[in-house]
């Protein structure tokens, strides 16, 4: 292409397809792992932002040659850059003292410049750090959930009957099991036939993963304890 202001169509389609398959590798590695923003999301995300460096780029191309007009085509990829923030701020979440969708949100954000590189031609950075992101989100997901899955905080839900004591039995042996309890939350359910309940929730960190077993084994054979339950934080 002899001038810099004017593409053709063969070139604007790769680039655009282009985005679509790199922000749908990183997509679906999101929807595989059931988190807010999936496939669909990311795809937009980066062949919009790839439209946009198009536009930025070529869009204005017939003011070129105009006296006193000079063309920047950055001006629209900045604003993409920073435009990208709401979208990801929808993604993170706070529960109690866990934020879950931090990854998610910065996962957008690069796929948004994934597909500015895609729409300026940049193609074998817009590969390489797709390739580079994929490897972050697979390899060292695994590498987390090995070494670090023991300051995970994760949720224990306690269904139990309304008496002395029953608090008192938990925490002792959550207290000898190496258990961390961060924040207890204590409320009077209503259960058809079973008056007197009460569900008792602890975000807690378990050292090791294998106690989960012999945590939830235990609670349950308490006198007054009818259900127990573990929820494992979502990764960000």
């Amino acid at each position: 292409m002899s001038n810099p202001w004017v593409i053709d169509q063969l070139h604007i389609t790769i680039r655009l397809v282009g985005a679509l398959l790199l922000g749908g590798l990183i997509g679906f590695e999101r929807e595989m792992s059931a988190h807010a923003a999936g496939l669909r999301t990311h795809i937009l995300v980066c062949v919009g932002s790839a439209l946009v460096m198009l536009l930025s780029i070529y869009g204005f191309g017939a003011f070129a040659n105009e006296t006193n007009v000079r063309l920047d085509p950055s001006r629209l990829a900045a604003q993409v850059i920073s435009g990208i923030g709401f979208l990801g701020a929808g993604t993170i979440m706070f529960n109690g003292r866990s934020i879950t969708g931090l990854t998610t949100a910065a996962s957008l954000w690069v796929v948004a410049g994934i597909g500015l590189a895609m729409g300026a031609g940049f193609y074998f950075p817009a590969a390489l750090v797709c390739f580079m992101v994929l490897l972050s989100l697979w390899i060292l997901n695994k590498v987390e959930h090995r070494f670090f899955n023991g300051k995970k905080i994760r949720i224990l839900k306690i269904t139990a009957v309304d008496q002395p004591g029953t608090l008192g039995l938990i925490t002792t042996l959550l207290g000898s099991k190496k258990v961390d309890i961060r924040q207890i939350k204590l409320e009077q359910i209503d259960v058809e036939g079973k008056p007197n309940l009460v569900q008792i929730t602890f975000h807690v960190t378990i050292p090791k993963p294998s106690l989960i077993g012999a945590i939830l084994e235990e609670t349950n054979g308490m006198p007054g304890v009818t259900d127990v339950t573990i929820e494992t934080s979502k990764s960000v």
